[in-house]
């Protein structure tokens, strides 16, 4: 057997689903079947039954799960200890990114990292939140970050800084809002995000707490298209501070005073991954690199 067939029944296992699996795993859902079939047959046992609500284990599937995750973290051990004996962190990284580079400082992470690891090869995967947080726990993300509140014990999280957002609105809407209330703003246009999303749900819980249910009329996924819509008249949304401050510079677009919602930015992996080389080294630079300065100003 192979350890990606390994992984692949791990990840089918966690997700539930065979789509969701193989998106998480990057390969094509008919890729991740035929991996679970060869092991199966390679094991002699059904590990997985359809359901209505998408993929269960088989009771087999069950008692082998944990012998699988254990030969999975075994085969990363070896890797590891083979490295601190040749005296060096070699291999690839895969980071998780959300929002820009800039704000990251990205660009600031992998330059270190490579000096001092010129041996490291860094694999980029940019997503929302949710998704980021799937793929690190599947395996096929090594670490990255991740906006939001996270009390899961199966991570390892470093808070970074905490962001501010606002509520932002057309600027041709700048009377109709100067003194509205939530009455009045709940029930305007709103851009939504995906589930998954960090904006999603900041902007599901406002709602919540003042009573209202948030209806978009279109969903996007990243931050800078949101900004565009907005400036186009589309709706409002909520957009992280230093972005709307200098869309509002430019008459893009206008600031509701009404509300704000603080969001911690994290950097995190599995705390099963601490004696992960690779995974530290990235850890380890990601924050002295944001401990060297204050978080970029909104």
């Amino acid at each position: 057997m192979e350890i990606y067939q390994l992984r692949a029944f791990l990840t089918i296992a966690q997700q539930g689903h065979l789509t969701r699996a193989a998106e998480l795993l990057h390969i094509s859902q008919s890729a991740v079947s035929k991996q679970i079939k060869a092991l199966e047959d390679e094991l002699g046992v059904v590990l997985f039954a359809r359901t209505s609500s998408g993929t269960g284990l088989t009771p087999a599937g069950q008692q082998l799960l944990p012998l699988a995750e254990k030969t999975v973290a075994s085969a990363r051990e070896l890797v590891n200890a083979a490295q601190k004996l040749r005296g060096e962190i070699a291999g690839t990284v895969t980071l998780g990114t959300i929002i820009d580079p800039e704000f990251l400082r990205l660009g600031a992470v992998l330059g270190e990292l490579l000096e001092r690891y010129p041996t490291i090869d860094v694999k980029l995967t940019h997503g929302i939140s949710g998704s980021i947080l799937e793929r690190i726990r599947a395996g096929s993300v090594d670490a990255g970050f991740y906006l939001g509140a996270l009390d899961d014990p199966v991570f390892r999280v470093a808070q970074l800084c905490t962001l501010t957002y606002l509520v932002v609105a057309p600027k041709a809407w700048e009377d109709k809002i100067a003194q509205a209330d939530w009455s009045v703003v709940a029930q305007l246009p709103w851009i939504g995000t995906p589930a998954h999303s960090s904006q999603h749900r900041l902007v599901t819980e406002m709602f919540a707490e003042q009573g209202y249910v948030l209806s978009s009329v279109v969903e996007v996924d990243q931050e800078a298209s949101m900004r565009s819509l907005v400036s186009m008249g589309v709706g409002l949304c909520l957009l992280r501070e230093d972005v709307a401050r200098e869309a509002e510079r430019q008459q893009q677009l206008v600031v509701w005073h009404g509300a704000s919602r603080p969001c911690p930015l994290s950097f995190v992996h599995l705390k099963a991954r601490v004696d992960d080389a690779l995974v530290i080294a990235l850890y380890t630079v990601v924050l002295e690199q944001w401990a060297q300065a204050a978080p970029a100003a909104p």
